[in-house]
């Protein structure tokens, strides 16, 4: 499995450095990804998730309201490519939930994005790109590790090592 690790942050600067981040990787996706994010309630997963939805509906024109799917559990949004799926897992009980949602035939044909992935348990497909959300122990500080073991996230994410150096 390889790894990135970003520098720490402090929250500010992470709060705004996500939409940036999620600039970046947006028009580098499609069909078929799975990005599982990780962390504590208020690390920014969802700040993340929704720049991400937000650039890519913005693409094609589009001035959306992204609302949290804490209580819906999926919003879905249609572009020219694809569809995409953002889901919070938090209020699951149990990985068989996943099925009724229809998250298993969505990783197939959709771009997803994946809050609290720990809840599928051994159903979040191999191929995911994990990023991992964590605040630092002391004050407000975040890191930011992105792990993947498909080879094809390595030329896609190789921005992140420009980014890191030039930040």
């Amino acid at each position: 499995m390889r790894r990135h690790d970003a520098r720490a942050l402090d929250r500010r600067r992470a709060l705004g450095l996500l939409p940036a981040l999620a600039r970046r990787l947006a028009p580098r996706l499609g069909p078929g990804d799975v990005l599982a994010l990780s962390g504590p309630i208020g690390a920014g997963k969802s700040t993340f998730a929704r720049a991400l939805i937000k650039h890519l509906l913005a693409a094609e024109g589009r001035d959306e309201d992204v609302p949290s799917p804490t209580f819906t559990l999926v919003q879905s949004y249609e572009t020219r490519g694809f569809e995409i799926w953002h889901c919070d897992l938090y209020r699951l009980t149990h990985a068989d939930e996943v099925l009724e949602l229809g998250l298993d035939a969505a990783f197939d044909d959709a771009l997803c994005l994946v809050e609290w992935p720990d809840r599928l348990d051994d159903d979040l497909p191999a191929a995911a790109l994990s990023l991992d959300f964590a605040p630092e122990a002391a004050g407000e500080a975040r890191t930011l590790t992105l792990t993947w073991s498909d080879d094809g996230w390595t030329s896609r994410l190789s921005f992140l090592s420009e980014a890191t150096h030039a930040d």
